[in-house]
């Protein structure tokens, strides 16, 4: 596995841990939050515990 340092990365609002860009979210980094399907889903569970 190759490590590529210059990616961009976000922080999930749902986990707190740091993401790196995907290819697959190339055409849609802009709208990416959640760093994968299970914290997308967990999302509710956030704000009700707020």
């Amino acid at each position: 596995m190759h490590r590529k340092p210059n990616l961009p990365t976000k922080l999930c609002p749902v986990c707190q841990k740091p993401f790196s860009w995907r290819k697959k979210w190339a055409k849609v980094w802009s709208e990416v939050i959640y760093c994968s399907e299970r914290c997308r889903r967990n999302k509710v569970k956030l704000k009700t515990s707020v």
